[in-house]
């Protein structure tokens, strides 16, 4: 039966996926399947476990055990950019749940089958090729100056406050940045310019912090965050932007986006524009290391070590970037050494002039290894790109840009508060373990008093380079919750639990208090139930709806210690278990700071068609008996993609005892 799955999957990827594929750009006009192999290696399942009780008799569910570990083949190829990559290998392992329902009296004896992993099944792909090559934007930053920084550094006990040592750390994804430290100064200037790959912008942010440098543990003087979408919608943004989770102080930035070009043309004005600092690049090198053969082998390799795995054709098949100031004058030096024996096998020097007189730059060779046999050779695939700065239109308006990212709200006519002493909570262990941080922030606008997050002092690991950037568990809110125009609804859910109706008493009184309120127009809160903050966008070319969960405000207390609030998400009609996404539970906290993103797979056509279930609970211990629904909310995709919306929970409070044998919706 294996190999009539492989035909259909070839005939599904050659009919169906390639046209469309094709269809999205005109870059990828001449994207093709070249070939389509998923190995003589069949699906395995490995058990099944099929329920009997607890299901409704016009349904089967079964839970299969599946493994799949082939040497799977999938190449594609663009030649309109000579661009080729592909898949090697899979490996797939999991727990299918299938659901058989409704059961039919008739032919064909079952009216839906329904299939997806109950949890994320684990995923191993070996890539081939060069892959991103046209979508990897290059993000200058030019870290220019501060002003008006606090002074940390006190003497005689604290008596006298001075001045501060102050340096940045900046992360771009994985990949992180530190300033040189400017010594007792509150008005620092380092003009230093850094640049980091942008492998995929949406999501994604630049995050800046300062730090003042100690002795013993270094003072955290404030942070900044820039949404790498906006930034890519400007191209080129020279501000000043002022620091979050601080008194005072203000950083100079001017962060360019540089796009890639495959014209030699573009390179003059790439070496123009960095002239003046030779640090910086003009253009990206993807080197794609294929292979080597006939590579020469010691005879004291294999006396000594006669039972080690040993090959005269390695097959690397992996890919590096590289910066590149001047191609012109620069050249690629690669060269191939014995692991265990630390001695050099051969090498190959290739000037990346030779780049500049190929079709499209791209150069696939065998090169002959110097110092090496005498018909060795390295296979090598190089790719060069441009990168220059592409603007639509000068940007003439003095208005600030919208590139960066309010953790906290601010109200024109609210008076600024005093500096009142800070909490912060925070637990970090060991930097491969998960660590995480809550702050809190005095916000003017909340008609209540609300919890505050401060922001806990910078630390150094072992590196030298602030935990704070590092920890897994960062929290920061994507954007201020206050000032945007919000959306209320007009209908309430009233979805009951399944396992009970009965609630906590004082979250019922304070609800019916907070509904009462707002009946009789008495109350001066907008939204009695708080309020969720989402940002929702669709991905055309990725055919993926994405949701980013910033943050809550304003929920009800579900007893002494506040709530244990998690957000759930739908995207309906399917509330089947996978198609259900779930934040992290933030404990005793009725503001919390999520910043997680959900992706659900749906074409632009379908989007009329599916709405966004919105719904925040209480979490808690196996035995708790305070879960139960803090609100709910529904949404329709296509009204609100790509804008940030504030959505009123309008839903009642259902608070129950949780059943082992129930599933909780």
């Amino acid at each position: 039966m294996w190999p009539y799955a492989c035909q259909f999957v070839e005939k599904l990827f050659r009919e169906t996926i390639e046209p469309a594929v094709k269809g999205v750009n005109s870059h990828l006009s001449t994207f093709t399947f070249t070939k389509i192999d998923l190995g003589d290696k069949p699906l395995r399942v490995n058990g099944v476990k099929v329920y009997t009780e607890n299901v409704d008799k016009r349904q089967i569910i079964m839970d299969l055990q599946i493994s799949f570990a082939a040497n799977t083949e999938i190449d594609v190829d663009i030649k309109r950019y000579y661009c080729k990559a592909g898949i090697k290998s899979i490996q797939l392992h999991g727990v299918l749940r299938v659901v058989l329902e409704p059961l039919l009296g008739e032919m064909p004896l079952v009216g839906a089958l329904s299939l997806f992993f109950l949890k994320k099944p684990l995923v191993d792909i070996s890539w081939t090729g060069l892959t991103n090559i046209l979508d990897i934007p290059v993000l200058r930053i030019h870290f220019l100056e501060a002003q008006d920084l606090e002074g940390k550094d006190t003497y005689l006990g604290g008596l006298i406050k001075g001045k501060s040592d102050p340096y940045g750390v900046l992360q771009v994804g994985t990949q992180l940045f530190q300033t040189k430290t400017i010594k007792e100064c509150l008005n620092p200037k380092w003009n230093e310019v850094f640049e980091a790959l942008v492998y995929e912008h949406s999501g994604q942010h630049l995050e800046i912090e300062l730090f003042d440098e100690d002795p013993d543990k270094d003072d955290f003087l404030g942070s900044l965050m820039i949404d790498l979408t906006e930034l890519h919608k400007e191209q080129k943004v020279d501000e000043w932007f002022d620091l979050e989770e601080a008194s005072s102080g203000k950083l100079h930035l001017r962060l360019e986006w540089l796009s890639l070009h495959s014209d030699t043309e573009k390179l003059d004005q790439a070496l123009r524009s960095i002239r003046t600092n030779d640090s910086l690049s003009a253009a990206l090198l993807v080197v794609y290391l294929d292979s080597a053969r006939n590579l020469p082998v010691s005879s004291a390799a294999l006396c000594s070590y006669p039972v080690r795995y040993k090959t005269c054709e390695p097959l690397w098949e992996e890919a590096f970037t590289f910066l590149v100031n001047n191609p012109r004058t620069q050249e690629l030096q690669v060269e191939v050494r014995d692991a265990k024996h630390k001695c050099s096998l051969g090498g190959a020097r290739v000037p990346l002039v030779d780049l500049l007189v190929e079709k499209d730059l791209t150069l696939t060779q065998q090169f002959p290894l110097s110092n090496s046999g005498p018909s060795s050779t390295l296979k090598l695939k190089m790719a060069l790109r441009v990168s220059i700065l592409y603007l639509e239109k000068e940007t003439t308006s003095g208005l600030p840009s919208s590139v960066q990212i309010r953790r906290t709200s601010q109200c024109v006519s609210s008076p600024t508060p005093q500096p009142q002493p800070t909490a912060s909570t925070s637990s970090t262990s060991n930097c491969t373990n998960h660590s995480h941080s809550v702050r809190t922030a005095p916000s003017p606008c909340s008609p209540s008093p609300t919890t505050p997050c401060a922001a806990p002092q910078g630390q150094r690991g072992s590196a030298g380079s602030p935990v704070r950037l590092a920890e897994a568990g960062r929290s920061s809110s994507g954007s201020a919750l206050g000032g945007l125009t919000r959306q209320q609804q007009n209908h309430r859910d009233s979805t009951h639990s399944l396992a009970s109706d009965t609630s906590l008493p004082s979250a019922t009184l304070e609800l019916q208090h907070r509904l009462t309120q707002l009946q009789n127009g008495s109350s001066q809160v907008q939204y009695p139930l708080g309020e969720v903050q989402l940002t929702i966008r669709h991905s055309s070319h990725r055919n993926k709806l994405i949701v980013v969960v910033h943050a809550c405000r304003n929920l009800i207390a579900m007893g002494k210690d506040g709530a244990d609030p998690y957000i759930r998400l739908y995207l309906l009609p399917d509330k089947s278990r996978g198609g259900r996404r779930k934040t992290s539970t933030v404990r005793k906290n009725q503001n919390p700071i999520y910043d997680q993103s959900f992706e659900f797979i749906v074409s632009a056509v379908e989007l009329n068609r599916r709405s966004l279930d919105v719904a925040v609970k209480n979490g808690g211990g196996l035995l708790s008996k305070n879960k139960g629904l803090l609100g709910k909310v529904q949404t329709h995709t296509h009204t609100h993609t790509h804008t940030l919306i504030h959505t009123h929970i309008h839903s009642h409070i259902f608070l129950f005892s949780l059943s082992l044998s129930v599933f909780l919706p």
